[in-house]
């Protein structure tokens, strides 16, 4: 298998397209291990099916991406809701490809949490207008920290504050975008 994509890839700054009528899908377990990839998440992500499967969903964390993002998907998904949100996604040759992702538990018949299951589009170019700057300030601000867990309290404390200057929760507020 391939290591992971922060340990052996550096961002070449080059967008991949993927087509307005594609959808990217993935399912993971649990511990957030794929278990599922469509040939769009495969084409797009440059990595085979055999080196995906069984690895950490990471292995296409683009380290622009601010951790406060995930942590408010993860809570979100782990308390059994569903999340929209924007990614920005990297590619096995270091391209980016943002992605609106939706994403949802998956439940056992009764009614138990058994994985993820995303389903992510082409986000609209306006909207990124809006997600860009916000996640920028918000990676700053994680990266001033020296230690990790501090920023991340304090980019979770900033998106809350900048949320809040909306009066609206994320999930709400990428709607507007």
């Amino acid at each position: 298998m391939p290591p992971s994509a922060s340990a052996a890839v550096r961002p070449t700054g080059i967008a991949r397209p993927f087509a307005e009528d594609e959808i990217i899908v993935s399912k993971t377990d649990l511990k957030g291990h794929l278990t599922y990839a469509n040939d769009v998440f495969i084409r797009v992500s440059g990595y085979e099916e055999h080196e995906l499967i069984g690895r950490p969903h990471a292995v296409i964390r683009h380290p622009d991406m601010p951790r406060a993002v995930f942590k408010l998907l993860w809570d979100t998904v782990e308390s059994g809701r569903e999340l929209f949100a924007y990614v920005n996604n990297m590619a096995r040759n270091g391209d980016h490809y943002w992605v609106l992702a939706h994403v949802t538990p998956s439940f056992d018949r009764e009614g138990r949490i058994i994985g993820y299951h995303s389903n992510r589009r082409v986000p609209e170019a306006r909207a990124l207008k809006a997600i860009v700057p916000l996640y920028e300030m918000l990676r700053d601000t994680e990266r001033r920290h020296p230690d990790r867990r501090d920023g991340l309290v304090a980019s979770v404390a900033q998106l809350e504050g900048e949320l809040a200057k909306t009066g609206l929760s994320y999930a709400e507020w990428i709607w507007t975008l």
